[in-house]
């Protein structure tokens, strides 16, 4: 079963992070590259770290009327800041992952639609 796991940091998470010295910040990416090593047979697409909310472009289609706006697509604390695709036997398996996370205190975890 594939999964998308989708990395959402809150305010509180990103000025903490930002308050690390250079030494803790690479301690805290060491972590998370490591944990990409531990689950790499499970990764099917390592994913990547999304620009901050404000490069965002939204596009609204609402009933013929499409509606083009800077910024994330709603007003709120937390924002997604990263995704991978696990390939895993079922969400047991894609939860026991996420439990071992090490950074953003939120994963969003979707299952890929099968086409």
């Amino acid at each position: 079963m594939k999964y998308v796991l989708m990395f959402i940091e809150t305010e509180e998470f990103a000025k903490e992070f930002a308050a690390l010295g250079p030494a803790e910040q690479e301690e805290a990416y060491r972590r998370v590259y490591q944990w990409f090593e531990d689950h790499k047979d499970r990764i099917t697409d390592r994913g990547s770290k999304l620009q901050g909310p404000e490069t965002a472009t939204t596009v609204r289609l609402d009933g013929g009327t499409v509606m083009t706006t800077d910024g994330p697509f709603i007003e709120g604390k937390e924002v997604v800041s990263g995704f991978t695709e696990i390939d895993v036997e079922d969400l047991d398996e894609a939860l026991r992952m996420v439990r071992t996370w090490p950074a953003c205190p939120v994963v969003e975890i979707r299952p890929v639609e099968q086409m």
